[in-house]
Parts: structure tokens; sequence; C-alpha cells
């Protein structure tokens, strides 16, 4: 089984983090976004992952060494390709073209997903799937009583279907996914100025492939600051909470779900619920809640909320719902 994850996005709605950190690598309760991606993924195949083809923009050597750890850490091995232009989902996948062989999952890595079955690889396609309230915001898939996909359709503006695609797909044969989409390159079929690969999947089901969704339990958003925040108080939930043995906490009180990394010093603070603070971060006499603090940062008489610190941040004023990205400094 080989995973490939199209994110050589630029992450605009996540500015100012994603400035210096490609979005999929920014930390939530001790592991990457795509990371605790991959690890479910690797649950729900329930098989092991030979390769992991990340499709990227040249983020440079330490975001590409992030990623292959991601990878060693489930014991696969990784390939690195590049999109050189933002041409859509069909050719971010075919960026991977040399991957595109035997059984794939293909996961954009913008999204955390749980899903407590594994899954039924017996099929041609599998797309995973989330019943959602409003579908007119997402691609959705009509499927009859033994959920086999009739179709698809972005953004109903009528309720044909609940079922919100949500980014992750398996195929039984990445060899014929690749032929689809490099139709679509060869023949320039777009929707406006990009390839989708829905019109790849549309092509392959006319052809007598058949796809089957597969709903998952929960869905989580890594879109935006807001979202992010939220998907990290759940994704606190399902891992629990965890102090490292090698953090010192000093005249504190730690309030779980909480995840705290190796290195951290704490001192005459109120730390959690949800909150992460990552490697090497010092905290004095401050309260955090409900926020995301990634590595090296600082934190000093405040009172932070509902917030995301970047790398080698520092903050030394009260706050609510603060943004601040790698390298920032805020104070008064």
């Amino acid at each position: 089984m080989k995973i490939i994850i199209p994110m050589a996005g630029l992450g605009k709605r996540m500015r100012p983090h994603t400035l210096t950190t490609p979005k999929p690598l920014i930390h939530l309760a001790g592991k990457s976004i795509v990371e605790h991606l991959v690890g479910e993924i690797a649950s729900a195949v329930a098989q092991p992952i030979e390769e992991i083809a990340f499709v990227m923009g040249h983020f440079g050597p330490q975001a590409e060494e992030a990623v292959r750890e991601s990878a060693r850490r489930i014991g696969a091995e990784s390939r690195i390709y590049y999109q050189e232009e933002p041409l859509g989902t069909a050719h971010a996948i075919l960026c991977a073209a040399p991957s595109l062989n035997g059984p794939v999952v293909v996961a954009f890595a913008d999204t955390i997903f749980y899903c407590s079955k594994p899954l039924d690889l017996q099929h041609d396609s599998i797309i995973w799937t989330k019943e959602v309230e409003d579908p007119s915001s997402f691609g959705v898939v009509l499927t009859d009583s033994n959920h086999k996909i009739k179709g698809f359709i972005e953004k109903p503006q009528t309720a044909v279907s609940n079922q919100a695609i949500i980014g992750i797909y398996f195929f039984k044969d990445g060899e014929n996914l690749k032929n689809e989409l490099q139709y679509l390159i060869e023949h320039d079929i777009r929707k406006g100025t990009e390839y989708q690969l829905t019109d790849a999947l549309q092509n392959m089901m006319e052809k007598g492939l058949d796809f089957f969704n597969e709903p998952v339990d929960e869905w989580l958003d890594c879109g935006n600051k807001d979202a992010t925040v939220a998907t990290h108080t759940r994704v606190l939930e399902h891992q629990g909470h965890y102090v490292s043995p090698e953090a010192v906490i000093e005249d504190s009180v730690i309030l779980p779900p909480c995840h705290i990394a190796a290195g951290v010093r704490i001192g005459h603070s109120v730390v959690g619920p949800y909150v992460s603070i990552g490697n090497e971060s010092r905290i004095s006499n401050s309260i955090l809640q409900e926020s995301i603090l990634q590595k090296k940062v600082q934190i000093e008489n405040a009172l932070i909320r509902q917030s995301m610190i970047g790398n080698e941040a520092g903050v030394r004023v009260s706050a609510n719902q603060l943004s601040l990205g790698d390298f920032s400094h805020f104070e008064c």
C-alpha cells in the first residue's frame, strides 16, 4: 500500500503561521497535521504502508526532513515530488506519477479524520465521506442503499446528498488512476484553470469501475486558525493527556487534557484545559487555555485563550484569540 499526499498549497487562510511553516507541518498535540493524517490512514487500511509520496512546493530541507520523519515513524519509505504550478487536484496527484501503481490512498493534507473500523479494500475505489448538515459548500457523492456511488456533485444548491467528500480516496489500481489523470492533462480538460480529480473519477466510473463511499466517524478541519484551535480540542480528547517526564513543572497547575512536550518549563502558571506546548517552551506567571503553542515559545505574565502561537515567538501581554506567527513577539 502507498499513500500520496498533495501538500504544495501555500495555506493562505492560515497566515501568519504558514509564512515559514507549511500548514501540514503545524503541530497539534505533539504531532504535525500530516502525521495525524498518516497515522489514521494506516489504522483504517489495516495493512503495512510501504511508501508515502509527498507532493510539495519548494519548502526547503527542514520541511522535507519533517515529512520523511512522519513516514519513518510508521515504517514507510518516503518520496518527495514537486508541484511547480497550482493547476488543480488532478495535476497535483499526477506529479507523483512514478508512485501511482498498485493499491494507493490519496489524501489531501488539510484535514484530520477518525474512523473506528478498518476499510473493506475489495472495492475498485473507496471515497471517505462525512454526513454534513449543509452540503452546499462541499463536493458530495450520490449513493444507493449499498453505499455504491452513482455520481459526484460539486457544492449542490439542492438537498441531493449530505455525504461530503473529505479529500481521502482509496484506489485498488493506482496505474488506472494515473492513466485517467494523464488523459485530463493531454486533452486539456479543466474546470476554469485547474484539472480536477472528480473529472477523472467520473470517467473511471463511467467505464465500469465500482466506487463506494465509506462514512467516517469524525472529520476535523484545519483550514484556518479558529478551525484549527477547535480541531485541536478534539485531537486532545482522542489522544489523551500527556506531560513529558522531561518537562519541568514548578508551582503550577495543569488541567487535562493537555500535551506538554519535552524540555518545557512551566512556573507559577495555570495551563489547560486543551493546551499543547511544544519542545523547549517557557511559561511563567501565566494562564493558558484552549491554545496551541509551537516550539521554543516564551510566555510571561499573560492570559492566553483560544490562540495559536508560532515557533520561537514570545508574548508578554494578556490576549484573547491571538494568532502569532513564527519568530514574532507581542508585548506591552
